[in-house]
């Protein structure tokens, strides 16, 4: 099994509902199944996974992933998923809603799908969620100053507006 690209793997793990998740189609690419084969599993084992562990995204969470690579088309972070691409002979409408797994659901899938390539795919997802986490928790001031610095934009351009 070749080792994938960490930076390949983390331009597939998204913040939705203040969670770092990954979603269906994107894990069923990285195991080498089917999205359906992996959602099968899932279901087969559904007391597995719980709430924390998986969950259905809304058409807003959908439309808003969408707008999402619309905007970021040209930039390198961040890369295409399955679900977003859709057939043009189907129309815009997604027959199924994706669902997203949590770090403990991706890791829970290894023990479900029971493959090596499970297995080594599931450590090396791991492996960057922990790195993002570390990124994440080394960069919280500097993340933190620009929410400040964004603030007093905002504050200034409310002052601007009302002197002219």
């Amino acid at each position: 099994m070749e080792i994938i690209n960490q930076a390949h793997i983390e331009n597939r793990i998204f913040t939705i509902r203040e969670k770092q998740v990954m979603l269906d189609s994107d894990l069923a690419e990285l195991y080498q199944v089917e999205t359906k084969v992996l959602n099968q599993a899932v279901k087969r084992n559904i007391e597995r996974f719980p709430d924390s562990f998986r969950f259905q995204l809304s058409q807003n969470e959908v439309a808003n992933l969408r707008s999402h690579f619309v905007t970021s088309k040209n930039t390198t972070k961040h890369s295409r998923s399955q679900f977003v691409t859709l057939n043009p002979k189907r129309g815009q409408n997604i027959k199924y809603l994706p669902y997203a797994f949590t770090e403990l659901g991706v890791a829970m899938l290894s023990a479900v799908l029971r493959s090596e390539v499970a297995v080594q795919v599931s450590i090396q997802i791991m492996q960057a969620f922990v790195s993002m986490r570390k990124f994440l928790l080394q960069n919280a001031s500097v993340f933190q100053r620009l929410d400040q610095v964004e603030l007093r934009l905002l504050q200034n351009d409310e002052k601007f507006d009302r002197v002219f």
